[in-house]
């Protein structure tokens, strides 16, 4: 299972080591993610334990340099 070995990955380093992880889904959206509200509670808490959150808004920049790869 994905999520169990996410898991306990990030518990297994997340006091010892620096972890930066970046996504487009919001906290609440982790346990229909990861299919375990259980573990996605858990994961975040050792994720969100003092750490910085900073959410990045506007037009993402990847796709401002990919425009021509959706047009028709």
């Amino acid at each position: 299972n994905m999520a169990v070995a996410f898991f306990n990955f990030i518990n297994h380093v997340y006091e010892s080591t620096s972890i930066v992880v970046t996504t487009n889904k919001k906290p609440t959206e982790w346990a229909k993610m990861l299919e375990d509200e259980v573990i996605a509670t858990a994961l975040l808490d050792r994720l969100l334990f003092k750490c910085e959150v900073v959410n990045l808004t506007g037009e993402s920049f990847r796709l401002q340099n990919r425009k021509t790869f959706f047009e028709t």
